[in-house]
């Protein structure tokens, strides 16, 4: 009999840090909290706080979901770089899911996915089949009338659907989690000289 699967989920794709347990693809324990900053400082203890309600270690994990955006910038690198470092320590896969994917889990209908982005814009993209990459559009320009829309998920959920998504993955079919970017990043080099390094 094969032993259990261990799948941990992780997501801070928007205001929030997510993360989620499961084994064999059923839900053990999930979590989310609303925080507009400080992801980076909140996601390591959210996961050792819910290894610890089910008396596992870190070490007990097969692989890692993690959400790859779109969304905010910092926050989709916060999760993604956690998760790339946790399955490089464990030598254990780690997948990355988008929010589209993860909203759209579970239905079978063509439906426009919406997923919020900053101000009044939104990321969309039609599934299953997406014949387009995502893009952000204001909401107001679109025109919702005679479409089957489904509105990102709550973090709760959407990291739950990221986690089942993560361990049904085919393990010869995984690679490496990579940020989904709509936008291209908005960074420039710093404006002022660097310091001067003395001999």
């Amino acid at each position: 009999m094969p032993s259990e699967l261990i799948t941990l989920s992780c997501d801070t794709s928007g205001p929030h840090c997510a993360v989620a347990l499961l084994s064999n693809n059923s839900l053990l324990a999930s979590r989310a909290l609303d925080v507009n900053r400080g992801q980076a400082e909140h996601l390591a203890p959210m996961v050792q706080e819910i290894l610890a309600q089910h008396n596992m270690r870190v070490q007990d994990i097969d692989r890692i979901g993690v959400g790859v955006g779109p969304g905010n910038y910092t926050g989709i690198r916060i999760a993604v770089s956690f998760a790339r470092g946790l399955a490089l320590s464990l030598s254990c896969p780690a997948v990355g899911v988008n929010s589209f994917e993860a909203t759209y889990w579970g239905h079978s209908e063509e439906r426009l996915v919406i997923v919020p982005a900053l101000r009044d814009d939104v990321y969309v993209q039609r599934h299953p089949n997406p014949q387009q990459p995502p893009e952000i559009v204001p909401r107001a320009s679109l025109n919702l009338q005679n479409e089957l829309v489904i509105e990102r998920l709550p973090p709760q959920a959407l990291v739950e659907q990221i986690g089942k998504i993560a361990a049904l993955a085919p393990a010869d079919d995984i690679t490496p989690p990579a940020p989904l970017y709509v936008m291209p990043v908005n960074a420039a080099p710093a404006r002022e000289q660097g310091p001067r390094i003395l001999a």
